[in-house]
């Protein structure tokens, strides 16, 4: 059984760079697509007014998931005091607009690299700030569930296994697993395994078409995750993160170098519309 609330990220309308205004534009068009939620990615400025968002999600009738991707300042095997202290305050404004939950690349920074593995030591320093940041999350009633990308994105956490191996070493209640499927084609063996091998420490799943487009018409795998997702008998959000080129600044932002086929509006619809029928299959 997959019980979820079915969500549209901020970037499925407007650039990744919150704003006030984009912000609001992006609650009113997930609650006139019919979502359920919507996943705000936090600015690492934290220039983000809870209250006011909160009040708009409110009048919009929606509920909220927040997210936040470390950049290069951030990167927590170099800079594990500054990544330490932007996650807490991304949980504050998490607090703030009234979710409890925090997702994300939340292990390394977006396009950091070494050259070279993950190194133990880097993996010491990544738990111990998890550990960290787990605890103040407890105080706030929140789970912060961390986001594995692939290889030409991160070296530090690139598949569920990575990811859940380190939450075994932490070993917090307040960690947990969030999945994206467009990674998921890159760095897993299948849609079926990393999922039931999660089990409940699964809590959030981006839903991403291989080449970002309509959900239904890429290369992922969809009966193969939602018969994984039912038999754990799922309960988290299930989040649209597709891009349209057609939205100004997306391209450059997500590397959408191709012109997309869809409209934001028409990709979140009709993604929207196989999501559900996904999940009423399974069910």
């Amino acid at each position: 059984m997959i019980q979820s609330q079915l969500g549209a990220s901020l970037l499925s309308w407007v650039h990744p760079v919150w704003t006030a205004e984009s912000g609001k534009y992006a609650i009113t068009q997930t609650a006139n697509a019919g979502f359920d939620l919507l996943e705000i990615l936090l600015p690492t400025s934290m220039e983000f007014d809870p209250p006011t968002v909160k009040s708009q999600l409110r009048q919009a009738g929606i509920g909220v998931v927040c997210g936040l991707n470390l950049s290069k300042p951030y990167h927590i095997p170099f800079h594990p005091k500054e990544a330490t202290q932007l996650i807490k305050t991304a949980l504050e404004k998490t607090a703030g607009v009234g979710a409890t939950q925090l997702v994300g690349v939340l292990h390394a920074a977006i396009g950091v690299f070494t050259g070279q593995p993950r190194t133990e030591a880097e993996e010491q320093t990544v738990c111990e700030v998890w550990a960290d940041v787990a605890d103040y999350a407890a105080q706030l009633g929140i789970t912060v569930a961390i986001e594995p990308i692939n290889r030409y994105e991160s070296y530090v956490c690139t598949s569920a296994g990575e990811v859940l191996t380190m939450l075994a070493k932490v070993n917090h209640p307040n960690l947990a697993l969030h999945l994206d499927t467009f990674h998921m084609n890159i760095e897993e063996r299948n849609f079926y395994e990393p999922v039931v091998q999660a089990g409940n420490h699964l809590r959030h799943v981006h839903m991403t078409e291989s080449d970002r487009g309509m959900l239904g018409e890429g290369n992922v795998h969809w009966d193969d995750l939602f018969r994984a997702l039912s038999e754990i008998n799922y309960s988290g959000p299930l989040v649209l993160e597709n891009f349209s080129s057609q939205v100004e600044g997306m391209a450059s932002a997500t590397s959408l170098w191709r012109p997309s086929r869809y409209g934001a509006e028409e990709l979140a619809k009709g993604s929207l519309e196989f999501m559900r029928k996904m999940v009423e299959k399974y069910n």
